[in-house]
Protein backbone atom coordinates (compact mmCIF):
# COMPACT_ATOMS: atom_id res chain seq x y z
CA UNK A 1 0.00 0.00 0.00
CA UNK A 2 1.32 3.72 -0.59
CA UNK A 3 2.09 5.85 2.47
CA UNK A 4 -1.42 7.65 1.65
CA UNK A 5 -3.76 4.47 2.42
CA UNK A 6 -4.49 3.52 -1.45
CA UNK A 7 -3.51 0.10 -2.89
CA UNK A 8 -0.96 0.60 -5.80
CA UNK A 9 1.06 3.76 -7.36
CA UNK A 10 -0.29 6.75 -9.58
CA UNK A 11 -1.96 9.91 -8.89
CA UNK A 12 -5.02 9.75 -6.40
CA UNK A 13 -8.13 10.65 -8.13
CA UNK A 14 -10.96 12.73 -7.10
CA UNK A 15 -13.20 9.12 -7.21
CA UNK A 16 -10.85 8.12 -4.17
CA UNK A 17 -10.70 10.98 -2.42
CA UNK A 18 -14.66 10.56 -2.76
CA UNK A 19 -14.50 7.33 -1.52
CA UNK A 20 -12.23 7.95 1.57
CA UNK A 21 -14.50 11.23 2.85
CA UNK A 22 -18.10 8.83 2.24
CA UNK A 23 -19.61 11.71 -0.41
CA UNK A 24 -20.23 11.72 -3.87
CA UNK A 25 -17.62 12.99 -6.59
CA UNK A 26 -19.49 16.13 -7.46
CA UNK A 27 -19.01 17.62 -3.27
CA UNK A 28 -15.82 16.64 -3.40
CA UNK A 29 -15.35 18.85 -6.67
CA UNK A 30 -17.37 21.96 -5.14
CA UNK A 31 -14.79 21.71 -2.02
CA UNK A 32 -11.90 22.09 -4.16
CA UNK A 33 -13.49 25.33 -5.88
CA UNK A 34 -14.55 26.91 -2.83
CA UNK A 35 -18.08 26.69 -3.20
CA UNK A 36 -20.32 27.80 -0.05
CA UNK A 37 -22.64 25.05 -0.76
CA UNK A 38 -21.12 22.80 1.86
CA UNK A 39 -21.31 22.07 5.05
CA UNK A 40 -18.33 22.41 7.79
CA UNK A 41 -18.54 19.11 8.63
CA UNK A 42 -18.40 17.56 5.29
CA UNK A 43 -15.98 20.50 3.74
CA UNK A 44 -13.63 19.40 6.92
CA UNK A 45 -13.91 15.30 5.78
CA UNK A 46 -12.86 16.75 2.36
CA UNK A 47 -10.03 18.63 3.05
CA UNK A 48 -8.88 15.79 5.61
CA UNK A 49 -9.04 12.85 2.67
CA UNK A 50 -7.29 15.23 0.27
CA UNK A 51 -4.17 15.65 2.64
CA UNK A 52 -4.21 11.70 3.53
CA UNK A 53 -4.06 11.10 -0.02
CA UNK A 54 -2.02 13.94 -1.03
CA UNK A 55 -4.59 14.74 -4.22
CA UNK A 56 -3.51 17.66 -6.43
CA UNK A 57 -6.08 18.82 -8.29
CA UNK A 58 -5.78 18.82 -12.00
CA UNK A 59 -5.85 22.51 -12.90
CA UNK A 60 -6.54 22.16 -16.38
CA UNK A 61 -9.23 19.60 -16.33
CA UNK A 62 -10.75 22.07 -13.92
CA UNK A 63 -10.15 24.98 -16.52
CA UNK A 64 -11.29 22.86 -19.50
CA UNK A 65 -14.46 22.00 -17.60
CA UNK A 66 -15.18 25.43 -16.62
CA UNK A 67 -14.74 26.75 -20.02
CA UNK A 68 -11.53 28.71 -17.90
CA UNK A 69 -8.10 29.03 -18.95
CA UNK A 70 -7.11 30.07 -15.39
CA UNK A 71 -4.92 32.48 -16.64
CA UNK A 72 -4.54 36.30 -16.55
CA UNK A 73 -2.36 38.55 -19.09
CA UNK A 74 -0.40 41.58 -17.97
CA UNK A 75 0.31 43.54 -20.99
CA UNK A 76 3.30 46.22 -21.24
CA UNK A 77 3.63 47.92 -24.65
CA UNK A 78 7.30 48.47 -24.17
CA UNK A 79 10.81 47.13 -24.05
CA UNK A 80 12.48 45.52 -22.61
CA UNK A 81 14.48 48.21 -21.10
CA UNK A 82 12.28 50.17 -20.34
CA UNK A 83 10.04 47.87 -18.19
CA UNK A 84 13.09 46.74 -15.98
CA UNK A 85 14.15 50.36 -15.80
CA UNK A 86 11.36 52.33 -14.30
CA UNK A 87 10.06 51.23 -10.96
CA UNK A 88 6.25 52.18 -12.08
CA UNK A 89 5.87 48.73 -14.14
CA UNK A 90 7.28 46.49 -11.07
CA UNK A 91 5.15 48.44 -8.36
CA UNK A 92 2.08 47.84 -10.75
CA UNK A 93 3.09 44.18 -11.03
CA UNK A 94 3.54 43.47 -7.60
CA UNK A 95 -0.11 45.07 -7.47
CA UNK A 96 -1.67 42.93 -9.82
CA UNK A 97 -0.08 39.54 -7.89
CA UNK A 98 -1.25 40.63 -4.45
CA UNK A 99 -4.68 41.23 -6.11
CA UNK A 100 -4.65 37.89 -8.01
CA UNK A 101 -3.17 35.49 -4.93
CA UNK A 102 -6.97 34.71 -3.81
CA UNK A 103 -8.33 33.65 -6.98
CA UNK A 104 -5.53 30.76 -8.10
CA UNK A 105 -4.87 32.91 -11.68
CA UNK A 106 -2.05 32.76 -13.21
CA UNK A 107 -0.15 35.84 -14.42
CA UNK A 108 1.06 35.81 -17.71
CA UNK A 109 3.41 38.49 -18.20
CA UNK A 110 3.38 39.97 -21.93
CA UNK A 111 5.49 42.67 -23.46
CA UNK A 112 4.38 43.92 -27.38
CA UNK A 113 6.89 45.87 -29.21
CA UNK A 114 5.94 45.35 -32.82
CA UNK A 115 2.98 44.83 -35.36
CA UNK A 116 4.41 41.17 -35.50
CA UNK A 117 4.08 40.56 -31.30
CA UNK A 118 0.77 41.94 -31.12
CA UNK A 119 -0.42 39.59 -34.29
CA UNK A 120 0.79 36.89 -32.08
CA UNK A 121 -0.70 38.05 -29.26
CA UNK A 122 -4.27 38.78 -30.69
CA UNK A 123 -4.02 35.10 -32.11
CA UNK A 124 -3.26 33.64 -28.73
CA UNK A 125 -6.10 35.41 -27.28
CA UNK A 126 -8.53 34.11 -29.96
CA UNK A 127 -7.79 30.30 -28.86
CA UNK A 128 -9.29 31.34 -25.77
CA UNK A 129 -5.50 31.03 -23.88
CA UNK A 130 -6.56 34.07 -20.96
CA UNK A 131 -9.77 34.57 -19.20
CA UNK A 132 -8.46 38.42 -18.72
CA UNK A 133 -6.06 41.15 -19.94
CA UNK A 134 -4.47 44.10 -18.12
CA UNK A 135 -2.99 46.75 -19.81
CA UNK A 136 -0.14 48.81 -18.46
CA UNK A 137 1.27 51.75 -20.75
CA UNK A 138 -1.04 52.85 -22.79
CA UNK A 139 -0.40 54.93 -25.81
CA UNK A 140 -3.00 56.81 -27.76
CA UNK A 141 -2.76 54.96 -30.67
CA UNK A 142 -2.28 51.52 -29.55
CA UNK A 143 -5.14 49.30 -31.51
CA UNK A 144 -5.25 46.71 -28.62
CA UNK A 145 -7.57 47.96 -26.24
CA UNK A 146 -10.35 48.58 -29.30
CA UNK A 147 -9.08 44.70 -30.39
CA UNK A 148 -9.71 43.71 -27.04
CA UNK A 149 -13.16 45.32 -26.64
CA UNK A 150 -14.48 43.76 -30.19
CA UNK A 151 -13.51 40.13 -28.45
CA UNK A 152 -15.31 40.47 -25.50
CA UNK A 153 -12.28 39.86 -23.55
CA UNK A 154 -12.15 41.26 -19.70
CA UNK A 155 -9.71 43.97 -20.07
CA UNK A 156 -8.56 46.13 -17.48
CA UNK A 157 -6.61 49.45 -18.42
CA UNK A 158 -3.77 51.69 -16.47
CA UNK A 159 -4.85 55.15 -17.49
CA UNK A 160 -6.69 55.81 -20.45
CA UNK A 161 -6.41 56.79 -23.94
CA UNK A 162 -9.00 59.79 -23.93
CA UNK A 163 -11.20 61.75 -21.64
CA UNK A 164 -14.04 59.13 -22.99
CA UNK A 165 -12.38 56.12 -22.56
CA UNK A 166 -14.50 53.28 -22.77
CA UNK A 167 -13.09 50.39 -21.49
CA UNK A 168 -12.77 49.83 -18.01
CA UNK A 169 -9.47 51.07 -16.47
CA UNK A 170 -7.47 52.75 -13.06
CA UNK A 171 -5.95 55.95 -13.27
CA UNK A 172 -4.47 58.08 -11.10
CA UNK A 173 -5.71 62.12 -10.71
CA UNK A 174 -2.73 63.08 -12.66
CA UNK A 175 -3.87 66.65 -13.55
CA UNK A 176 -4.36 67.43 -9.76
CA UNK A 177 -1.09 65.68 -8.91
CA UNK A 178 0.36 68.16 -11.41
CA UNK A 179 -1.17 71.13 -9.90
CA UNK A 180 0.04 70.52 -6.18
CA UNK A 181 3.38 70.12 -7.71
CA UNK A 182 3.37 73.83 -9.51
CA UNK A 183 1.41 74.87 -6.32
CA UNK A 184 4.16 74.34 -4.26
CA UNK A 185 6.79 75.62 -6.32
CA UNK A 186 5.37 78.60 -7.05
CA UNK A 187 4.17 79.28 -3.46
CA UNK A 188 8.05 78.70 -2.88
CA UNK A 189 8.87 81.74 -5.11
CA UNK A 190 9.92 80.22 -8.34
CA UNK A 191 8.87 82.79 -10.83
CA UNK A 192 10.51 80.60 -14.62
CA UNK A 193 9.43 77.13 -13.65
CA UNK A 194 10.13 74.62 -16.38
CA UNK A 195 8.15 71.18 -16.97
CA UNK A 196 9.53 67.67 -18.65
CA UNK A 197 6.08 66.66 -20.00
CA UNK A 198 5.58 62.96 -21.16
CA UNK A 199 5.16 61.64 -24.82
CA UNK A 200 2.26 63.64 -26.71
CA UNK A 201 0.60 60.20 -27.70
CA UNK A 202 0.16 59.52 -24.04
CA UNK A 203 -2.70 61.24 -22.40
CA UNK A 204 -1.39 60.71 -18.74
CA UNK A 205 1.57 63.07 -20.45
CA UNK A 206 -1.50 65.68 -21.48
CA UNK A 207 -3.50 65.23 -18.36
CA UNK A 208 0.12 65.92 -16.02
CA UNK A 209 0.91 68.98 -18.84
CA UNK A 210 -2.64 70.21 -18.64
CA UNK A 211 -2.18 70.58 -14.12
CA UNK A 212 0.87 72.50 -15.04
CA UNK A 213 -0.46 74.90 -17.30
CA UNK A 214 -3.62 75.46 -15.07
CA UNK A 215 -1.12 76.26 -11.96
CA UNK A 216 0.57 78.60 -13.77
CA UNK A 217 -2.76 80.64 -14.97
CA UNK A 218 -4.18 80.52 -11.68
CA UNK A 219 -0.99 81.72 -9.93
CA UNK A 220 -1.20 84.70 -12.59
CA UNK A 221 2.26 83.75 -14.49
CA UNK A 222 2.43 83.96 -18.30
CA UNK A 223 1.99 80.89 -19.80
CA UNK A 224 6.08 80.90 -21.51
CA UNK A 225 6.16 78.07 -24.10
CA UNK A 226 9.87 77.99 -24.06
CA UNK A 227 9.27 76.30 -20.83
CA UNK A 228 7.81 73.13 -21.90
CA UNK A 229 9.62 70.22 -23.31
CA UNK A 230 8.61 66.98 -24.38
CA UNK A 231 10.69 63.44 -22.27
CA UNK A 232 9.83 60.16 -23.61
CA UNK A 233 9.53 58.81 -19.62
CA UNK A 234 13.28 57.80 -19.75
CA UNK A 235 16.44 58.75 -17.45
CA UNK A 236 18.02 59.82 -21.15
CA UNK A 237 14.79 61.39 -22.26
CA UNK A 238 15.06 63.87 -19.01
CA UNK A 239 18.39 64.63 -20.06
CA UNK A 240 17.79 65.72 -23.19
CA UNK A 241 14.35 67.44 -22.49
CA UNK A 242 16.70 69.34 -19.64
CA UNK A 243 19.59 70.66 -22.48
CA UNK A 244 16.94 71.61 -24.50
CA UNK A 245 14.88 74.07 -21.36
CA UNK A 246 18.61 75.46 -20.18
CA UNK A 247 19.45 76.35 -23.84
CA UNK A 248 16.20 77.89 -24.16
CA UNK A 249 15.65 79.79 -21.05
CA UNK A 250 18.57 79.52 -19.15
CA UNK A 251 17.21 81.30 -15.94
CA UNK A 252 15.07 79.49 -14.94
CA UNK A 253 14.91 78.25 -11.14
CA UNK A 254 12.01 75.41 -11.02
CA UNK A 255 11.52 72.28 -13.09
CA UNK A 256 8.57 70.14 -13.04
CA UNK A 257 9.14 66.82 -14.27
CA UNK A 258 6.16 64.24 -15.17
CA UNK A 259 8.07 60.92 -13.75
CA UNK A 260 10.76 60.00 -11.07
CA UNK A 261 13.30 58.99 -13.70
CA UNK A 262 12.85 61.89 -16.42
CA UNK A 263 13.69 64.07 -12.77
CA UNK A 264 16.80 61.71 -12.54
CA UNK A 265 18.07 62.45 -16.25
CA UNK A 266 17.15 66.00 -15.35
CA UNK A 267 19.32 66.35 -12.10
CA UNK A 268 22.13 65.00 -14.39
CA UNK A 269 22.09 67.55 -16.74
CA UNK A 270 21.37 70.50 -14.44
CA UNK A 271 24.41 69.49 -12.15
CA UNK A 272 26.56 69.19 -15.29
CA UNK A 273 25.28 72.92 -15.93
CA UNK A 274 26.78 73.51 -12.61
CA UNK A 275 23.19 74.23 -11.48
CA UNK A 276 22.88 73.57 -7.56
CA UNK A 277 19.68 71.88 -6.32
CA UNK A 278 17.86 73.33 -4.93
CA UNK A 279 19.44 76.31 -4.38
CA UNK A 280 19.59 77.52 -7.97
CA UNK A 281 16.68 75.08 -9.55
CA UNK A 282 14.13 73.31 -7.69
CA UNK A 283 13.38 69.95 -8.71
CA UNK A 284 9.87 67.64 -8.47
CA UNK A 285 9.48 64.22 -9.96
CA UNK A 286 5.81 62.27 -10.47
CA UNK A 287 5.41 58.50 -9.19
CA UNK A 288 7.38 59.09 -5.73
CA UNK A 289 8.99 55.78 -6.71
CA UNK A 290 12.39 54.82 -4.79
CA UNK A 291 14.49 56.82 -7.40
CA UNK A 292 13.10 59.86 -5.51
CA UNK A 293 13.55 58.73 -2.13
CA UNK A 294 17.40 57.47 -2.91
CA UNK A 295 18.74 60.75 -4.87
CA UNK A 296 20.63 63.34 -3.72
CA UNK A 297 18.88 65.52 -2.15
CA UNK A 298 16.06 63.33 -1.74
CA UNK A 299 13.22 64.22 -4.87
CA UNK A 300 10.05 66.01 -3.84
CA UNK A 301 7.58 63.81 -6.29
CA UNK A 302 3.82 63.36 -6.63
CA UNK A 303 2.60 60.23 -5.30
CA UNK A 304 0.08 57.61 -6.64
CA UNK A 305 -0.71 54.49 -4.80
CA UNK A 306 0.47 52.35 -7.86
CA UNK A 307 0.32 49.36 -5.96
CA UNK A 308 -2.98 50.23 -4.76
CA UNK A 309 -3.64 50.54 -8.64
CA UNK A 310 -2.73 47.45 -9.61
CA UNK A 311 -4.54 45.25 -6.90
CA UNK A 312 -7.85 47.56 -7.61
CA UNK A 313 -7.15 46.72 -11.70
CA UNK A 314 -6.85 42.91 -10.55
CA UNK A 315 -10.12 43.10 -8.71
CA UNK A 316 -12.25 45.33 -11.57
CA UNK A 317 -10.99 42.40 -14.07
CA UNK A 318 -11.96 39.68 -11.49
CA UNK A 319 -15.44 41.01 -11.24
CA UNK A 320 -15.61 40.90 -14.93
CA UNK A 321 -14.82 37.56 -15.28
CA UNK A 322 -16.64 36.14 -12.68
CA UNK A 323 -19.47 38.37 -13.97
CA UNK A 324 -19.34 36.53 -17.12
CA UNK A 325 -18.56 33.19 -16.02
CA UNK A 326 -22.15 33.50 -13.31
CA UNK A 327 -23.27 34.60 -16.56
CA UNK A 328 -23.20 31.79 -18.18
CA UNK A 329 -20.95 33.85 -21.19
CA UNK A 330 -19.33 31.46 -23.66
CA UNK A 331 -15.73 31.12 -23.08
CA UNK A 332 -15.74 33.38 -20.63
CA UNK A 333 -16.20 36.45 -22.73
CA UNK A 334 -16.85 39.72 -20.71
CA UNK A 335 -19.82 41.00 -19.46
CA UNK A 336 -20.82 44.71 -19.34
CA UNK A 337 -18.35 46.68 -16.73
CA UNK A 338 -19.55 46.43 -13.47
CA UNK A 339 -20.57 49.67 -11.91
CA UNK A 340 -17.54 51.67 -10.64
CA UNK A 341 -15.26 49.82 -13.64
CA UNK A 342 -13.95 53.13 -14.09
CA UNK A 343 -11.63 54.25 -11.00
CA UNK A 344 -9.46 57.08 -10.24
CA UNK A 345 -7.48 57.36 -7.14
CA UNK A 346 -5.82 60.29 -5.48
CA UNK A 347 -2.65 61.60 -5.35
CA UNK A 348 -0.38 63.32 -2.50
CA UNK A 349 2.70 65.52 -2.91
CA UNK A 350 5.29 64.55 -0.97
CA UNK A 351 8.51 67.17 0.00
CA UNK A 352 11.76 66.49 0.25
CA UNK A 353 15.05 68.71 -0.26
CA UNK A 354 15.16 68.71 -3.63
CA UNK A 355 12.49 71.96 -3.67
Amino acid sequence: MTPGGRRGGGRPTLEEVAARAGVGRGTVSRVINGSPRVSERTRTLVQQAVADLGYVPNRAARALAANRADTVALVVPETETRLFAEPYFSGILRGVSAGLADHDMQLLLTLIRTPKERRRFADYLAAHRVDGVLLVSVHGDDPLPDLLERMAIPTVLNGRRTAGETVPYVDSDNTGGAQSALEHLIGRGRRQVATIAGPPDMYVAHCRLDGYHQAVRAAGHPEDAGLVAHGDFTEEGGRRAMRELLARRPALDAVFCASDVMAAGARQELREAGRRIPDDVALVGFDDSAIARHMDPALTSVRQPIEEMGRAMARLLMEQINGAAGAGTPGGRASPPPPGAHLVLPTELVRRASS
